[in-house]
This record gives structure tokens, sequence and C-alpha cells, in this order.
């Protein structure tokens, strides 16, 4: 049986967003060889311990999603086959090509039963959840760590180019998939269109740029200070995480590793992760972000200005705020006019910026097979949206939600 144009350019998103994840692993690798190969041996080891981290703290969550995931989600293999992947690092890979299976049979088959739809939406809400964490564990400190190569350098290697070239483009990406992946449980008159999708990846884009190059500015001037630094911030954003009182994973030990992933993608970037009204959190993380990058921003002008050698990198920081302040009017634009809350106040519906003010607003698709909801992405929507949920709850149909795969 055939099917249509959008299914099948769906389906390449998807087989393309594996081959993406392929490739980043193999551009990790050749980075580091070429660290190896021209006697930086330190470098190499950083980044494939990078790497290493990232890999193991995605594989367990990756492990402890499929362990409490209901069995009708369980691919046709053995459980101890499934453990062992995950062991050798290969969960991940493992959870997209059955994504890609399943999508392969719904497409093809056109299935029209709600399980099938709704299987292919659990997975793949779960692989842009995943993507997002391995992203901001493995990519974006190896971005800081190219770009203090370079600079210290003052030239750069092709692996590097590329390196950070796809690092920074699968960042603003891996938070667009993320959001887009949220919207996906909304009707489909909320969902991302093309002039949302462009705005949230620039805000995005323009506001995590700045942090990275501030970052390596630092460790250009002392390098092991970020080794305190991090650790500090990270602490600070893990307390804050904390106290909001996140409900994520099955179990409060896992609890504690997704709210530590967390503070690791918040040294870098904004993440919502509690309810109700999400305004004052994000003046007080901005706020915080913005003061800690301009005193590093100071510590390097203070110790390196006026250096001849470095005065090229003068107009560059110079950008940094404007850059940011930039990133940070696009954001007040998405949320003043695209987000979906304000979709409903045009159209009538009340205040739902303050998630205690009722239950109706923003609708939401019905599912008529609530097992296989994935209550994960669905708490995070109930964030991000900032509603009540005594509304409806919906999965987009099979071929739409592969989408949100890439």
């Amino acid at each position: 049986r055939s099917w249509s144009s959008p299914q099948l350019f769906r389906l390449v998103l998807a087989a393309l967003g594996t081959a993406a994840a392929v490739l980043d692993v193999l551009v990790d690798g050749w980075v580091a060889a070429e660290y190896a190969w021209g006697g930086q041996p330190g470098l190499a080891a950083l980044v494939l311990a990078l790497l290493a981290a990232a890999s193991l703290a995605t594989q367990a969550c990756s492990w402890l999603w499929y362990r409490s995931d209901p069995p009708a989600l369980h691919p046709d293999v053995p459980q101890w086959l499934v453990a062992l992947l995950h062991l050798l690092q290969l969960g991940f890979f493992f959870r997209c090509l059955h994504a890609l299976k399943v999508g392969w049979k719904v497409c093809w088959e056109k299935a029209e039963e709600e399980e099938e739809q709704s299987h292919i939406a659990f997975l793949s809400h779960d692989i842009s959840m995943l993507r997002l964490f391995e992203t901001f564990l493995e990519n974006t400190p190896q971005l800081t760590l190219l770009l203090y190569v370079i600079l210290r350098t003052n030239k750069a290697e092709p692996s590097q180019g590329l390196g950070i070239c796809t690092a920074f483009l699968c960042v603003a990406w891996s938070l667009l998939d993320y959001h887009k992946s949220l919207r996906s449980f909304l009707q489909h008159k909320y969902e991302l269109s093309w002039r949302s999708s462009i705005i949230y990846f620039l805000w995005n884009l323009f506001l995590i740029c700045p942090r990275i190059l501030v970052v390596a500015l630092f460790a250009l001037l002392w390098p092991y200070a970020v080794a305190v630094h991090f650790p500090l911030v990270w602490l600070a954003m893990f307390l804050w995480v904390t106290l909001q009182g996140t409900d994520f994973m099955e179990s409060s030990g896992s609890e504690q590793l997704y709210r530590a992933m967390v503070a690791v993608i918040l040294y870098f970037s904004w993440f919502n992760v509690a309810q109700g009204r999400t305004l004052y959190r994000s003046i007080i993380y901005h706020g915080f972000i913005l003061v800690d990058s301009t005193l590093l921003a100071l510590s390097w002008l203070w110790c390196r200005f006026p250096s001849d050698e470095s005065s090229y990198l003068i107009p560059l920081l110079s950008a940094a705020l404007p850059c940011y302040l930039l990133g940070l009017a696009l954001r007040v634009t998405y949320y003043k006019w695209l987000h979906p809350n304000m979709r409903v106040q045009q159209e009538g519906g009340y205040d739902v910026v303050d998630a205690n003010r009722g239950t109706d607003g923003l609708e939401f698709r019905s599912v008529s097979v609530p097992d296989l909801v994935n209550r994960r992405m669905q708490w995070l929507a109930q964030a991000q949206f900032a509603i009540s949920w005594p509304v409806r709850q919906h999965f987009h149909n099979g071929a739409a939600a592969l989408e949100s795969a890439v």
C-alpha cells in the first residue's frame, strides 16, 4: 500500500535524526583522535570523558524508563538483550531503530488503530527527551572545549570547525525538537508553526552562544578555575530544581539523576521543570546567568586588556551582550504572540499564565488508550504550558508524532 508524501517526509526526517546521532559520535571520535595525534592526550581524554559521561547518564535514563514502561511498549526482543545494549551504550540507538520500525509499520500499513499511533508517539517523545539530555551533557561542554582550544591556539582544524557548527545547531535544534514534542500534546491548532519554530530556534541560539563564549574566555584565562566555577553553579541549579519539587522519574533515586542532568542544562540554557507561573522564575534565572556571565567576561577583560594578541576578541565579546539581549527580546516576542496560551486569550479564554485559575483553556486531544500515555512528557507539558490538567489529553497520530523524534 502506498503512503502520502507527508508520511514519507516524516519517516525520512526520523531516519535523518538517527543518522545525525551516529554522525555526532563519529565526529567526537574524530576530534579526540586529532588531539591524540597532535600530542594533546589530555584534551583527547577530556573529549572522550565528556562523551562517556553523557552516554552513561542517557543510557541510565533510557533503561529506567524501559523498566517502568507498559509491557505493550517493549520491543519483541529478550529483556536481557535490551539490558546488554544499554550496558554497551547502544540503548538510545536501539530506541531510534525501534521507533523507525514501528513508524514504518504505521506509515506503510496506514494503521488506524489508536494503540499503534499511541505507541509511536510514546517512543518519539522519549527519544526527543533523551536527545535533549545527551546534547546538553555532551555537545555544550564539548563546544566550550573546542572554542577554548581554538582561541588558545589561534587556529581551527577542520574537525574543530565542523564540530563547532554541528554542535551549535544540535543544541538549538534539540531544544526546538523538545518543545515541538511537548506541543504535540495540544490540539492541532496549537502546534508549532514554521514562524514559531524560527523564533524559538533563534532565541535559544542567541542566548546559548554568549554563555558558551564567556565560559570559553574564562577558561582561556584560568583553565582550572572552570573546574571550580562549573560545580558551584551546577550545585546552585541543582538545589533550585530540587526546591521546585520535580516529579519526573518513578523513584526518588532516579529523580535525583534527572535533577542533576537538568542542572547541567540550566548552566547553559533555560529549562522549565515546575508548574505554575514561570515569569518570576525566568527573571531570576536570566538575571543570575546575566550577572554570572558578566563577571566572567569582566574577569577576562581585567586580566587581558589591553593585550594586542587578544584585541581581536574585544569586538566578539562586545557583541555577546547585544546577542543575549536580542535572545531575550525574541523570547518575549515568542511568549507574547506565538505561545499557545496567548492563542487562548485571543480566542476569549482566561489568562492561563496562572495555572490555578481554572481548568479550561488549552485544548488537548483525547486518547482512547490511557495506558500508553507518556506520563513523563505529559508532566513536563503541564509545566511548560502552565495549565491545570483535568482537561483532555492526547497523542498525535503515528506519522505526525514521528517528526518529534528528529
